[in-house]
Formats: structure tokens, C-alpha cells, sequence
């Protein structure tokens, strides 16, 4: 009995392809090459360890006899079906399917003993290499009904005369290995910010449509208005929110069978198979109103796009020719309705500067009222107070690129942090400079710092070289930051204020302005 057993032990491990043998299977061979040597007392002893080593295998190991019936079934297979080996050891007529399959029929192991080679569709990918079998495949029964994605292998059993014994099948787990594929696949196609599909897949889609039967097709182009602006100003992270929000607009716009892409920065497409121009107008009209919507949930970061559609009534018109209609209709769009994308980021970024609130309460209404009080003393026109009043809502939206920790510093600032802050004028120029609405006031936000005496920032512009406007500014804006509470220092009084602007006109401020605005300022509160 226990040489029968060795012998069977030994046709299983020796029918182990090599390129499959961990380390226990190969301390198996060991083992059995050495139990020949042994007397007969210590063989069940040591066929004991060998079951054992084949138990400790991590892929599920089965084997069959030449009646198809099972001699194998280790710890790993056990796992895999929930079926202990005393339940299946000994039972044939495919009964070792059942587990995996919720039916009688051949697998691996069968079709390599010549039975039921009409079953090899069901695997996923099955391949011969000499008188081993590989394949892929699904069982549905295995993982207590889960399901198991499994990597198998099946080889032949012989005896030392090459007579057939049998075969043996090894199976692996590769759920994380299909599981990362299919991720991998899935992300192939889809952009990772907002699940929409990607440029790549949106290309390939229309390759695919100009060959089939799907027209009339239409294509709805949008571009989300002032992200660069808001990424600026704002960081990624709330640009990649509205990103993410016009994704899903759009999508909850149009039908599940539509394609959605991502296919630029700031730039979607839709795909509308079989559907008219008229119908694909609609569904324009849709994202219109659903952004509105939006709009109402987020007032603080609103959305703006610009649209564009066209259509290829039938496979005459390339659709890269529809693309391009499309695109030029967006930017028509955008045109037509001027500035307004850009005043929505306006919008955005004055309530973000009243949400940090970099000095106190109020500083921005504050800083432009004195400057208009000073600007209309000096003669300023209509045209000049409009731009001066854009620049005080403006001025310091540079310090949205500034670490919180520094501008809400409750000590003096250190030479390394002073550097930080000297940057704002520069970033807020670079945000101005992109929004069509800012860009009139960008180069009078980096001029706010400069110094009467030439030793301000960034540039040291001195006297006349640095524009009124930006003068006017600095005076209302020091006067402000002076009378208001810092984290660093408590508030000067006006009349402690108004001196020290008067001690530093001709070097930090423009004399003559300094003089008006004292004079203003005093006479308002006598």
C-alpha cells in the first residue's frame, strides 16, 4: 500500500511541468528521490510530510487516474471550492467539476485524457505545449459563488515504464491579475480625472462610426471657460473640481449610449450616434440649462462653457470635417457671448479673496472706496475709475498663491516668508493675464508695490513710471492695512496713519497724492 502510494506521489510531482515548481514542490522531489533509501517503517512517515508539502502548494492542485477519477485534491483547491478532499477523493464522472462549474463536465484534465475537447471554448485561451495544456477561464461556482479567474495547467501522468496513469491540473488564482488588467483596460480609455472617455478612445470611436451604420451622427463640443484662471488663482485641486462637475453635467445631458470624452485640458466632446442636427441642438440646450443648475448648488465656483455642434448626415461627410464645423461653432459661441465665461471668474476669484480675507474684514470695499474718493479728487475719468475699481477688487489676488500660514503669521514675517509674500504682485499679473476680463489691470497689479523712490517690488518702477492708478492703491490699500487690526499688531488710529503716510510721501507714495488723500481723509472726519 505504501509503495503503491509513493509511486503515485512521485508520477504526480515528476508530471509537474519545471517551469511551474516553486520551492515545496522541488523539496518534494527531494524527498521522494530520498524515501527510496528508506526501510519500510519510516515510509508512511515520510509519504505523510510529502502530502502535507503538497497541501502547503498555494496553487490548487487535482489529480485524476485513468478513470477519471480523483486521487489529488490538496488544501489550496479546498479553499478554492469549499469541498473537502474526503467528498470528492475517489468520484469520477466529471464530480470534481461541480465545485467550480455547478455542473458535470469535462476541464483541463479531461480534455488532455481525450475527453470533451468540445469544451475547450469555454476557457478563455487554451494552448498545447508538448503534452501540457495551458489555459484561462472562468468558474462561476468556485469562491463560495464569487466566481474564480483562474490561470490552469494540465499535464499527463506516467509510470516509470511510460505506461498513462492519469493527470494531474494545477490552477491559480488570478483575480488581482485580472482585476488590475481590467483596470488597466478600463483607464486605457477613460480619463482618470472624470471617468469620461479619453481622447484616444474618442478618436478611435470615430474611426469606428465613419465605417458603420450609425448616421445621422452628431458631435457637441464644449470648452470649460477660465480654468486656467481659476488653476492660478485657485490651485489644481478646485479647477480639477470643475472639471469634474462639467463631466458629469454633460454626461447626465445625453444617453447612456452616447460617448462622453475628455479630450484636451479644458475641452469635451460628445458622440451622438443616429441623432439630427435638431436633436443634437436639444440636447445643447440641455447642458445649458443643467450648468445653470450647477451654477446654483456651487455660487462661490460657478461653471462656464462654451458650446458648438454639428452633424454628418450620412457616411459622404468625414467626421474630422464635422469636428472642425464643431469646434468653430464653440468658439463662435464663446465670441457671441463676449466676456460673460470670464466674468463668472471674476466672480469666483473676488469670492475667494473675501473668503480668506487676507487683512480684515471689509478690505477690499474699504481699499476701493478711499481709492475712488481719491480718484475722483483727482480728475480721474469715467473710464479711469471703472478700471481703478476692478484693480482694488483685483489688487491682491495674488495672494491666493501665498501660504496661509504666512499671510495669517501672528508674528513678523521672516525674511524667507517677506519673499513669499513679495511674489503676489507677479502671480496676481499672471492671473490676470488670463482672463479677458482681468487682463486690462494685470500689469497695474504688478505696479501696486512699486515705490515713489524706486526701491519697491517687483520691478522697481520709481515715480512717474509706475501708472496712477497703481499709486492710488498703494496709498488707499497701506492706509487700510494701517487702521486695521493685523495678526501681528493691533490697528493704528487715522490720525497715526495719516502721519505715516505723510512721513513716507516722496519715498514709498507719490507726494502729491499723499497730500489730497490727507487732505480728504481730514476733512471727513472733522
Amino acid at each position: 500500500m505504501h509503495s503503491h502510494r509513493k509511486g503515485d506521489l512521485r508520477q504526480l510531482v515528476d508530471a509537474l511541468p519545471e517551469e511551474r515548481i516553486d520551492a515545496a514542490a522541488r523539496l518534494l522531489k527531494l524527498l521522494l528521490v530520498e524515501s527510496d533509501e528508506l526501510p519500510p517503517e519510516r515510509l508512511g512517515e515520510r509519504l505523510r510530510l510529502l502530502e502535507s508539502i503538497i497541501d502547503s502548494l498555494p496553487d490548487g492542485i487535482l489529480a485524476v487516474d485513468g478513470e477519471g477519477k480523483v486521487v489529488v485534491w490538496n488544501r489550496a483547491v479546498e479553499e478554492m471550492t469549499g469541498v473537502r478532499k474526503g467528498e470528492v477523493l475517489g468520484k469520477g464522472k466529471y464530480a470534481y467539476a461541480v465545485p467550480f462549474y455547478g455542473e458535470r463536465r469535462p476541464i483541463l484534465v479531461d480534455i488532455l485524457l481525450g475527453n470533451g475537447k468540445e469544451w475547450e471554448r469555454k476557457y478563455e485561451k487554451v494552448e498545447r505545449k508538448g503534452q501540457v495544456l495551458l489555459g484561462e477561464g472562468f468558474a462561476p461556482n468556485a469562491c463560495s459563488g464569487g466566481g474564480l479567474h483562474f490561470w490552469t495547467l494540465a499535464a499527463p501522468i506516467h509510470d516509470e515504464k511510460g505506461n498513462f496513469l492519469g493527470a494531474v491540473q494545477c490552477i491559480r488564482d488570478i483575480g488581482e491579475r485580472k482585476k488590475m488588467e481590467e483596470e488597466l483596460r478600463y483607464w486605457s480609455g477613460h480619463d482618470a480625472l472624470t471617468g469620461a472617455y479619453n481622447r484616444a478612445f474618442f478618436e478611435e470611436e470615430l474611426r469606428r462610426l465613419e465605417k458603420g451604420r450609425s448616421f445621422p451622427v452628431s458631435l457637441i463640443l464644449c470648452d470649460l471657460d477660465g480654468l486656467k484662471v481659476v488653476n492660478d488663482a485657485l490651485g489644481h485641486e478646485r479647477g480639477d473640481e470643475l472639471l469634474s462637475r462639467t463631466a458629469k453635467v454633460i454626461a447626465g445631458c445625453v444617453r447612456g449610449s452616447d460617448v462622453v470624452a475628455r479630450i484636451g485640458g479644458d475641452e469635451f466632446a460628445v458622440i451622438l450616434p443616429q441623432t439630427a442636427q435638431q436633436m443634437a441642438e436639444v440636447a445643447v440646450e440641455r447642458i445649458i440649462e443643467a450648468v445653470g443648475e450647477d451654477n446654483a448648488q456651487h455660487p462661490d465656483l460657478p461653471l462656464s462653457v462654451s458650446l458648438g455642434v454639428a452633424t454628418a448626415e450620412d457616411a459622404s461627410r468625414s467626421l474630422r470635417e464635422v469636428y472642425a464645423e464643431a469646434d468653430n461653432a464653440m468658439y463662435r459661441d464663446k465670441l457671441a457671448r463676449g466676456a460673460d465665461p470670464y466674468r463668472a471668474v471674476v466672480h469666483t476669484l473676488k469670492a475667494a479673496l473675501a473668503e480668506k480675507d487676507f487683512v480684515a474684514g471689509g478690505h477690499t470695499e474699504r481699499v476701493k472706496n478711499l481709492a475712488c474718493l481719491l480718484g475722483e479728487a483727482v480728475g480721474l475719468s469715467r473710464n479711469d475709475l471703472d478700471t481703478l475699481r476692478l484693480l482694488a477688487d483685483m489688487h491682491d489676488v495674488g495672494k491666493l498663491g501665498v501660504p496661509e500660514q504666512i499671510l495669517f503669521k501672528p508674528a513678523a514675517l521672516i525674511e524667507e516668508e517677506m519673499e513669499e509674500v513679495r511674489r503676489h504682485p507677479d502671480i496676481g499679473y499672471r492671473i490676470a493675464l488670463s482672463s479677458l476680463d482681468l487682463a486690462p489691470v494685470a500689469e497695474l497689479i504688478r505696479q501696486h508695490h512699486e515705490r515713489w523712490n524706486g526701491k519697491g517690488y517687483p520691478r522697481g518702477l520709481s515715480g512717474e513710471e509706475i501708472h496712477i492708478l497703481s499709486r492710488i492703491i498703494a496709498i488707499a490699500d497701506a492706509y487700510d492695512a494701517m487702521t486695521s487690526d493685523r495678526p501681528h499688531r493691533p490697528a493704528m488710529t487715522s490720525e497715526e496713519a495719516l502721519k505715516e503716510l505723510k512721513s513716507c510721501a516722496g519715498t514709498q507714495f507719490d507726494p502729491q497724492l499723499v497730500a489730497v488723500f490727507v487732505k480728504l481723509i481730514s476733512l471727513s472726519e472733522s
